[in-house]
């Protein structure tokens, strides 16, 4: 099992801090990298894959510095997010180079251009191919020796539909298989679809670590949202306003249903139940309306 460890890691660019500070470890699994642009992802992702050496602190793949540490890179996959590429070379001449690099030959390079569903365009230059094509041919050299770590950044940029399903579900095996993933994102959607973990950094720090729901539950400094159905909205309303742990209340007429506000969860969530079977009201809907990863990023990025 592959754990990379980042550790009180900054990095500067003249008076610029781009990552200021930041311990986290990345093990196991599918986890997803999360912040605004400019937040230092890219930053981090490239001192993660030995690119770029930390100006303090130190990266480690399993106890072993990752910086100028040539054993080490033959674990380590990595898609950059920028595009640019050797376009006068065919995909599958890409892919080789890269397999040749790690000692492998032409079956680790069709291997991994048919995992990737390139097969079909391998052949042809690299600058006749769509963005989403590069993108997988990336990914293809990225995987071609099979690496303990892999990285990505920005990796469904340009890709259809069809591209990014294909590549989601390859990643879940991946991460089902032990393997260590870690991925960036503008797309909240496919985070919260494919991530077991997140990491956010917001401005160049360690913002949150961990499942987007108990993130949100640790906020207590925020109120906690629910749409809830029940077979009578206006009594369970009344009865839900005279306990401390609700804060307010709104009558839906539209969805036909309350929203209710909690600033104390626990007790709220408690509560409900017991009120309900009490008065004789029968719940048809509880769900929480700001637990998404979207209000949970929004939440942290406003912070």
């Amino acid at each position: 099992m592959t754990t990379l460890n980042i550790d009180h890691v900054s990095r500067w660019f003249g008076n610029v801090v781009a990552v200021n500070d930041i311990t986290m470890t990345i093990g196991p699994g599918v986890t997803g990298l999360l912040g605004p642009n400019g937040a230092g992802k890219s930053t981090l992702i490239n001192m993660m894959g030995g690119f770029l050496a930390p100006s303090t602190g130190s990266v480690t793949l399993d106890g072993q510095a990752v910086w100028r540490n040539e054993s080490i890179y033959r674990h380590i996959g990595i898609v950059p997010e920028r595009e640019a590429m050797y376009d006068f070379l065919t995909g599958r001449e890409f892919v080789l180079a890269n397999a040749e690099l790690h000692g492998l030959g032409a079956r680790a390079a069709d291997e991994a251009l048919a995992t990737v569903e390139m097969a079909h365009a391998q052949d042809r230059k690299i600058a006749t191919y769509s963005k989403g094509m590069r993108q997988r041919v990336k990914m293809a050299s990225a995987l071609v020796h099979q690496p303990s770590l892999l990285l990505l950044d920005e990796p469904f940029n340009g890709m259809d539909p069809r591209q990014r399903m294909q590549l989601m579900d390859l990643l879940r095996r991946m991460g089902d298989e032990g393997r260590t993933v870690l991925f960036s994102s503008h797309i909240l959607e496919e985070v919260e679809q494919l991530a077991w973990h997140i990491e956010v950094i917001v401005a160049g720090r360690h913002a949150a670590s961990g499942d987007f729901r108990k993130i949100r539950r640790l906020m207590t400094d925020r109120p906690h949202r629910y749409l809830v159905r029940s077979s009578d909205d206006r009594a369970l309303a009344a009865a839900l306003i005279a306990d401390p742990s609700t804060s307010g209340i709104e009558v839906d007429l539209a969805e036909g249903a309350l929203r209710i506000q909690a600033v104390d969860f626990g007790r709220f969530t408690a509560l409900l139940p017991k009120v309900a079977r009490d008065h004789g009201i029968r719940l048809l809907t509880v769900s929480p309306s700001d637990e998404s990863l979207e209000s949970v990023f929004s939440y942290l990025v406003a912070a």
